[in-house]
């Protein structure tokens, strides 16, 4: 086990810090992947940090995570809601995977309160903010333990 995870980020959270602060919070997109590249390092585990505002793209990465990575944590943003096509590259993944979510999709408006994936990841976490990415790296090293 090479303990090498990538964090995959969706739509518009590369505007995070900008964009309804009262769901996101004030974090930017580069102070996060600071905070997991510090994190992941405290616990043994090798990090990527991938985003995308493009469905094709966000396909090609997980694709491609099949060679490179023991485990994903994705925040695939609006396109839990919508995208078939991530659903299908996730579950051909067969390794741990982690749908995070930094506000919580149950609270908010009811065509974001139905995830595409949630039934083939291993685990979620939503609704926690940008802690929930900590919560997520934490798990993720306990589930490559196991």
């Amino acid at each position: 086990m090479n303990n090498k995870i990538i964090i995959i980020n969706g739509p518009n959270l590369n505007l995070l810090g900008e964009r309804e602060q009262s769901q996101y919070g004030s974090v930017t997109f580069e102070e996060l992947k600071e905070i997991c590249a510090k994190k992941s390092n405290e616990l043994g585990l090798k990090v990527d940090f991938a985003q995308s505002n493009v469905e094709g793209e966000l396909v090609n990465i997980i694709q491609e995570s099949r060679k490179k990575f023991d485990g994903i944590i994705i925040n695939a943003a609006a396109f839990t809601h919508t995208s078939v096509a991530i659903r299908d590259a996730l579950d051909v993944f067969k390794k741990p995977i982690i749908e995070l979510h930094i506000s919580n999709i149950y609270k908010r408006e009811e065509f974001r309160q139905k995830s595409l994936i949630s039934d083939i990841v291993t685990g979620g976490i939503f609704g926690l903010g940008i802690d929930g990415y900590i919560l997520a790296i934490i798990s993720m090293q306990k589930l490559l333990k196991k």
